[in-house]
């Protein structure tokens, strides 16, 4: 089915629409105001889907029964019925039991629900919750639960429910109309939760249903949100999906879990206010979060990393750790402290020394360039909304830098290239700006001023194969010392892309053999995302894993065949053969800004000695032994060490607690003894005493701890 809208919300009544409302609240409540019944609007929504689901059972049932071959994974046929045969009914062939657990299929490689019919002959793939398309559909069908228990408490307007960006769990935006409902509060998740129970227990079959847009205009009429997402979604002539449990339908690309029932642990988790589509000129809308698990056992285990998560939140031990904090002055501009600066300098320090290994050139590109470039690179036309664009007294357009791509094309120009010249490795730790609606603005995980380890190589087709397996084995060298793992998929042609197939089916191959190799050398695995590549090129997606087991989006490894054409690149061949260069674009760090933060919540703000912006405090035990404490302070700050002497009139037991306080890495306690043998006496953040060392001794554990990266 082509152009299936991506939303996902249900429809609610336009302003004015009246609703069937509970005779309680006589003093007129708005605040705590309840839905007793169904609103109104409902009934004409189920009504149309009722004709619709109606046409399209008859149109299924019609088909003529022709069998299929349906490939499982282990290379093993199954027998079945085009039209009539679902995955459900292959896995009841199985095991009722395996069938009983199972969330969602894949079938020819693309997620499909339980309960749709096969089509045709196909391979397929029965997941579980454990599995990543699993746990992701089991959130995106409880954030549709949610849902139905908003519009049946407060008669709602809502919008949007994903899965949340983390994949740990949904929300839904709802707009309440403050004129009638006023706000969600924590007081009513209690109460939320009772109606979500009693949606679960209903075992409340997910249906899916085709139609054509006026089709799904018609159905949600009484929404504002959803018309506009229709309107931009699904283009004219063309079909979209929509799903059913109780109630609720929602405008969705699914898939769903079989029914409500497989949800045996839900938990609301916080609500806050946001905009529409992120953006302050929007409607406000209240976002509820819920999280939920298929047994109990899950759940407990999940909201005890949430209360962990809570605690290393990186926003929180920025401002303990007097790291960064941002101003109203400058809206999504991190102002980095200096111990701050210090783990971001130690960062870019870090990728340079890799790059300088590894045969990349550093270079320096202008922050602002004429839009004419822009419109080249075909930025301008997809990206400005999210550019910083502003007017020259000439009349002349220009904007700020969003990335550095188009700007490292126009050095590759600038002069003759031979294949003797390739491959070049453009690294580039630019300032980028992006206009990041204000509603989106989350600490240093979402910024509009950052830095990137960007890279761009220019290579030739026959040098694909080494140039990514070269960014895949930097990859893991940095993550490897950053304690992180990761995973990866290939992501292949989307429904939308430019140039010619065969083009990206030799391109797919050779970062699929890529693939092969690396992980055959690594013990590891990866997996297929179909579609899921960039309009210009495939891509292999890096998703590291820190110690929370949350999914994190920050290397890239894309190829590009589209800006070489768009720039006119070009190189010659020793035989005078004129081609065009291939672009891989490549990050490791991704934006230095969001690395940051994934490493703060990490490490809790225990920074390992190599990383730390606190490397060492010293602690004299009287005041007439300062000058030695600072004697020592200045040896090791002259050996590339960070430290601090407490000179402080505070007692003994106060200055090494606020060393631990601090996570200092190493506390040096020096009396008459220490100064006497030119030693100190040393003790690690976890008060754990060592003892005593010669400065020398002390300097040299410090650079064998930091080349292990420890």
């Amino acid at each position: 089915m082509s152009n299936e809208a991506t939303a996902s919300a249900a429809a609610v009544p336009k302003e004015g629409t009246p609703t069937k409302k509970s005779s309680k609240n006589p003093k007129g409540n708005k605040k705590n105001m309840v839905v007793e019944e169904l609103p109104e609007f409902v009934d004409h929504r189920i009504k149309v889907w009722d004709e619709l689901y109606k046409k399209q059972s008859e149109m299924l049932a019609a088909k003529p029964d022709e069998d299929i071959k349906i490939t499982l994974p282990n290379g093993n046929e199954v027998e079945g019925k085009a039209w009539k045969t679902t995955p459900y009914d292959v896995a009841m062939g199985i095991s009722p039991g395996l069938a009983r657990a199972l969330i969602v299929a894949k079938v020819n490689e693309k997620v499909w629900d339980m309960t749709r019919p096969l089509e045709a002959d196909c391979s397929l793939e029965l997941c579980k919750f454990d599995s990543e398309d699993g746990s992701y559909t089991f959130w995106h069908s409880s954030a549709h639960i949610l849902g139905e228990a908003l519009e049946l408490k407060y008669g709602c307007k809502l919008t949007v429910g994903p899965p949340t960006n983390d994949r740990k769990g949904f929300y839904y935006d709802a707009y309440m109309d403050g004129s009638k409902q006023g706000n969600i509060s924590e007081k009513d998740f209690k109460e939320l939760e009772k109606r979500v129970q009693k949606i679960v227990k209903s075992k409340q079959p997910f249906n899916r249903l085709v139609m054509k847009k006026e089709e799904a205009l018609e159905m949600f009429k009484f929404n504002k949100f959803k018309k506009i997402l229709i309107n931009e979604k699904v283009a004219d002539g063309t079909t979209c999906t929509a799903y059913r449990c109780g109630p609720l339908i929602d405008l969705c690309t699914g898939p769903h879990i079989p029914t409500t029932g497989l949800v045996k642990a839900f938990a609301l988790t916080k609500n806050s206010a946001a905009y529409w589509k992120g953006d302050a000129k929007n409607d406000s809308v209240q976002r509820v979060y819920g999280v939920s698990f298929p047994d109990k056992k899950s759940m407990k285990q999940h909201l005890r990393l949430l209360k962990e998560a809570a605690e290393r939140d990186h926003r929180k031990i920025g401002a303990e750790q007097k790291l960064f904090f941002f101003d109203i002055m400058s809206p999504g501009s991190c102002f980095f402290l200096p111990h701050g600066a210090r783990i971001y300098n130690k960062l870019v320090s870090f990728i340079r020394r890799c790059y300088r290994e590894r045969g990349f050139d550093e270079v320096i590109t202008p922050n602002i360039f004429n839009c004419e470039l822009w419109k080249t690179s075909g930025h301008y036309q997809n990206y400005r909304d999210d550019m910083f664009l502003f007017e020259t007294a000439d009349k002349e357009e220009y904007g700020m830098k969003p990335m550095n791509c188009p700007g490292h094309c126009l050095m590759f120009r600038h002069t003759a290239r031979s294949y003797k010249d390739l491959p070049m490795r453009f690294a580039d730790f630019g300032v980028l700006h992006r206009n990041e609606k204000s509603g989106s603005l989350t600490g240093l995980t979402r910024v509009r001023r950052f830095q990137q380890d960007d890279a761009h190589i220019f290579c030739a087709k026959d040098q694909i194969f080494q140039e990514v397996k070269g960014a895949l084995e930097f990859m893991k060298y940095v993550y490897d010392a950053m304690g992180f793992t990761f995973h990866l998929n290939l992501s292949t042609r989307p429904d939308k892309y430019v140039g010619e197939i065969k083009v990206w089916d030799e391109a797919e191959k050779q970062l699929q053999k890529v693939l092969e190799t690396f992980c055959s050398e690594h013990k590891m695995k990866w997996a297929t995302d179909a579609g899921g590549g960039a309009f210009y090129g495939p891509k292999i997606d890096i998703q590291l894993e820190d110690a929370l087991k949350r999914r994190h989006q920050c290397a890239t490894v894309q190829l590009d065949f589209q800006l070489p054409k768009r720039f006119g690149l070009k190189f010659k061949r020793s035989n005078e053969c004129i081609e065009e260069p291939v672009i891989v674009h490549r990050a490791i760090l991704g934006s230095v800004e969001r690395m940051m933060a994934v490493l703060i919540e990490q490490w809790g703000g225990k920074w390992p000695l190599w990383l730390s912006p606190r490397q060492v405090c010293i602690v004299p035990i009287a005041p007439e032994l300062i000058e030695y404490a600072e004697k020592v302070g200045k040896i090791l700050h002259d050996r590339g060490f960070y430290v601090d002497v407490d000179s402080s009139k505070l007692q003994f037991k106060k200055k090494i607690a606020l060393a631990a306080t601090s996570k200092t890495n190493y506390v040096l306690v020096v009396g008459g003894k220490e100064a006497a043998a030119s030693s100190v006496n040393v003790r690690t953040r976890e008060n754990k005493i060592i003892g005593a060392m010669t400065i020398e001794d002390f300097i040299g554990r410090m650079q064998d701890e930091i080349k292990e990266f420890k």
